[in-house]
């Protein structure tokens, strides 16, 4: 139950929150909410796969 929460919440951050990767994002000079938005990103797409 848990894990389908967090892959539909991964799959709806995708079409929602931007690819940072996909701009070249240099994370040395990213900003506190590109950080924090790389790093929900991150928990989301790692709970959904585990």
């Amino acid at each position: 139950m848990q894990q389908a929460f967090y892959s539909f919440l991964a799959k709806l951050n995708k079409v929602l929150l931007p690819s940072y990767t996909k701009k070249r994002l240099d994370l040395a000079k990213a900003s506190k909410i590109q950080l924090a938005i790389i790093g929900w990103r991150y928990f989301v797409t790692t709970k959904a796969l585990g």
